[in-house]
């Protein structure tokens, strides 16, 4: 199975880098797993409805460039669907089960994801009502693939 992450924009902090870098090492033992950085665009502080609506748009389309039609996308979302990691895991399995080999995870920037790419998610995950950090997010979510993946093999992981 292939695992793709398309992310917006560089994970800048070391700290964060190594996180990622030791789930990247780790999930190599179950999929061939990448990630892809789209940039992201510059955004000050206070930005206007309509700036907000450029920005994302801009963001989304790098985003779509990068996802062939063959591939099964779930986009992280404050708005989808909260699940547990035993129920991701089954989700991922079946995923495999129904034939899909590729699996995107979209993660957006810090204005979130465009209309455009939610439309295009087959489905939204969502990690809590909160909000986190994109950079972040990228360690969260390459922990929990990692976790699915133990759980999917059978293999111990912390509850």
């Amino acid at each position: 199975m292939k695992i793709t992450f398309i992310t917006v924009g560089k994970l800048k902090e070391k700290y964060m880098k190594a996180a990622v870098d030791e789930y990247t090492k780790r999930l190599s033992k179950y999929a061939k797993f990448s990630i892809i950085e789209v940039a992201d665009e510059p955004a000050r502080e206070k930005l206007s409805t309509v700036e907000e609506q450029i920005i994302l748009r801009e963001e989304g389309e790098r985003i779509l460039r990068c996802i062939k039609e063959s591939g099964y996308i779930i986009a992280t979302a404050i708005s989808g669907v909260q699940i547990d990691s035993v129920v991701f895991a089954e989700k991922i399995t079946k995923l495999s089960v129904d034939g899909h080999s590729h699996i995107y995870f979209i993660i957006g920037g810090s204005l979130g994801l465009s209309p455009e790419v939610l439309k295009k998610a087959d489905f939204l995950l969502s990690f809590s009502k909160m909000t986190f950090p994109h950079q972040l997010m990228r360690v969260i979510l390459a922990e929990q693939v990692y976790r699915a993946f133990r759980i999917i093999s059978g293999e111990p992981y912390h509850k």
